[in-house]
């Protein structure tokens, strides 16, 4: 029940937020609750994937993509993702997730996600791989063709941090591991 009425609740708030627009970052506020922890008493790991998607959709949502997904029936794909911890998220903490996108290469995009308590530490930080998925076509989207569907005006991504390469390469081979090579 708390992913629906969180998710009900960032959609609900989106528009306050107003439009997304690239190099904004998405801010949600959460604290957590007693569903979220673990036998440790702090936020379980898959409870930061949760909320990064949250962070994810508030960014579709305020793009505008989910309206030109569904038009289009493309659907926007998490290829991978790196997370680190560094300071734990107790029980009743309150805490906001910060997701942006970072940078973009033909198809894929690397997003961010920041978790920061309320002293302003980071707790965790998480990379992601992602994309649109082109149904019809069976092709990821030209990040290009995916701002004209947007109506925004293509703009060159900026080069891989050092920290981005590293994360690429070995999302890239990870997945050439799993897929048998």
């Amino acid at each position: 029940m708390y992913v629906w009425a969180r998710m009900a609740r960032m959609a609900a708030t989106a528009s306050r937020r107003g439009p997304y627009a690239l190099g904004d970052e998405s801010r949600l506020s959460f604290r957590c609750l007693p569903t979220d922890i673990d036998t440790n008493m702090h936020l379980n790991n898959a409870r930061y994937m949760m909320l990064a998607d949250l962070g994810r959709i508030d960014i579709f949502l305020r793009s505008g993509l989910i309206k030109v997904a569904r038009e289009k029936r493309w659907a926007p794909m998490l290829g991978g993702l790196q997370t680190v911890f560094v300071r734990e998220i107790r029980l009743w903490r309150r805490f906001d997730v910060f997701s942006s996108i970072e940078t973009w290469d033909g198809t894929e995009v690397i997003g961010k996600h920041r978790f920061v308590l309320d002293t302003g530490e980071t707790a965790a930080v998480i990379m992601t791989s992602a994309g649109v998925y082109d149904r019809a076509n069976r092709r990821f989207v030209a990040i290009d063709d995916l701002f004209k569907a947007l109506g925004v005006n293509p703009v060159a991504p900026r080069g891989y941090s050092e920290e981005e390469e590293i994360f690429t390469a070995s999302h890239k081979r990870l997945r050439a591991v799993a897929k048998g090579g």
